[in-house]
């Protein structure tokens, strides 16, 4: 061997001992913290009351957001657990707090005057005569979705009148 090649050799040897040094050193460093305006792909409009707000809590980390909620959490006296469960306890007493807007109104039966039925039917959904024998025939039926309260009424005693019977749910 000559002296170039030893040369090489140990300059190889050398390189081979150096890397994984640094290796090492890029596994010690610190990692950066995500922030969390850190997703690009979710785009949200933030109202301008809110946008000074936001865009301090985009600047802290997730450590420091975690913090940030626990002294809201002891501040307010509210906590995640509590609003999972109130739903749940109070479940009876939501459908009297809050009413419902929207209606669907179901054909339960056409009755005796099935071709009276049929027309209330036809002039409520806008179908065509065999659609609307269809749905009649086919009760119990949803024959409108999402409907405002009063409509709903003023459609479930119409089909009433008729001699049908109907059921807002």
């Amino acid at each position: 061997m000559t002296d170039e090649q030893k040369q090489e050799e140990t300059k190889e040897e050398t390189l081979k001992e150096e890397t994984p040094v640094k290796e090492e050193k890029k596994k010690e460093a610190p990692k950066k913290e995500p922030k969390v305006g850190d997703k690009a792909d979710e785009k949200v409009e933030v109202p301008a009351k809110f946008k000074k707000l936001v865009d301090e809590i985009e600047k802290m980390s997730i450590m420091e957001l975690s913090e940030l909620v626990k002294i809201l959490e002891k501040k307010f006296g509210v906590s995640p657990m509590v609003a999972a469960v109130a739903p749940v306890v109070g479940a009876g007493d939501v459908g009297a707090a809050e009413e419902k807007s929207e209606f669907n109104i179901e054909l339960k039966s056409s009755g005796e005057q099935k071709i009276q039925v049929i027309k209330i039917v036809r002039e409520v959904t806008g179908l065509g005569l065999k659609e609307a024998k269809d749905m009649v025939d086919g009760a119990p039926k949803v024959i409108k979705e999402n409907v405002k309260k009063e409509e709903a009424e003023e459609i479930k005693s119409k089909i009433e009148a008729a001699g049908g019977s109907a059921e807002l749910k």
